[in-house]
């Protein structure tokens, strides 16, 4: 059966992962400065410590606003702050979807030579833990492993409140917030290997964040733009609106026989302008700058090194 429902007050808030003398805690992103819910006393260290704790805990936590943002000391500015993914270990992989725009799967077949053929059914794989980096952190390279490193702007949903058998009417009802996600991907190794999870599974490719959105802040998941930037030149411009299998139908399919749990993460798939798919093909090389932008969540910036 499915959740509780989550609802029933404000909860409306970015939150992020800050790195301070080498140990990460929980923040609260408010315009320029960040507030620190633990130098006030919040008992939850962690993003993903707040989010297993339940709808109770995320009342507790909005309900400190006030004394947080009267509080010099639990203040920094956003500036000032080494920012982790929000998530910077998840308790599983990172669930994933391939050619869920009609864009990409149309350009992936072209750049194969095949005809199209969008999937009947959600194309899922998953990214191990160890990919993921914080909104600044390097991309590592790997040149003795991979030659194809190439960007996959996405929207990734956060789920707060477990379930199996969730209903697509019920299903948004579970969502803690959404994130960005570059699923960064080494295409030879994807191709090579014929299953997608050692191609998507190097570390350091998957940037996250730069914050969580909760989710009363986007009602509507499927009305959100993705951008991304190589170097400065836009490649991908695209809307959630356009997804084939939108997100509350693919939280229902992954829970008819999965459980999903507080804290899962899913990534809900990338738009057309991709590298591999280009004439003639692009990939990333050492120096190279991605931007990844949702503007209401914010924009990831990692450099490949």
């Amino acid at each position: 059966m499915s959740g509780p429902r989550t609802g029933g007050y404000n909860r409306r808030m970015k939150l992020l992962t800050a790195i301070i003398d080498g140990a990460a805690t929980l923040g609260i992103l408010e315009g320029e400065r960040v507030l620190l819910p633990a130098r006030a006393g919040f008992p939850l260290a962690s993003l993903m410590d707040l989010i297993e704790a339940g709808p109770e805990a995320w009342q507790a936590l909005r309900q400190c606003l006030t004394q947080l943002r009267g509080q010099a000391g639990a203040q920094v500015g956003h500036g000032d702050l080494r920012l982790g993914a929000p998530i910077p270990r998840p308790r599983k992989n990172i669930i994933c979807l391939g050619l869920n725009y009609a864009d990409h799967a149309r350009e992936s077949a072209a750049a194969k030579g095949q005809p199209l053929a969008l999937p009947d059914d959600p194309v899922v794989f998953t990214k191990s833990v160890t990919t993921v980096i914080g909104p600044r952190d390097p991309i590592p390279a790997q040149p003795e492993v991979t030659q194809q490193l190439d960007w996959e702007v996405e929207l990734g949903v956060i789920i707060g409140v477990g379930g199996k058998g969730i209903t697509r009417a019920r299903a948004l009802e579970h969502v803690f917030g959404y994130t960005i996600i570059n699923d960064v991907s080494a295409r030879d190794l994807q191709f090579r290997h014929k299953q997608f999870f050692l191609g998507k599974s190097l570390d350091g490719t998957c940037p996250m964040g730069p914050v969580i959105v909760t989710a009363d802040e986007i009602p509507d998941p499927q009305s959100l733009q993705l951008r991304c930037w190589v170097n400065g030149a836009l490649k991908q411009h695209g809307h959630t609106r356009d997804q084939i299998f939108d997100i509350a139908s693919v939280i229902a399919t992954l829970s008819r026989g999965m459980r999903l749990e507080p804290g899962d993460i899913v990534s809900t798939g990338t738009p057309a302008g991709v590298g591999f798919a280009r004439q003639p093909p692009e990939f990333l090389r050492p120096g190279d700058v991605v931007e990844c932008e949702i503007p209401e969540v914010g924009r990831l910036v990692n450099r490949v090194v």
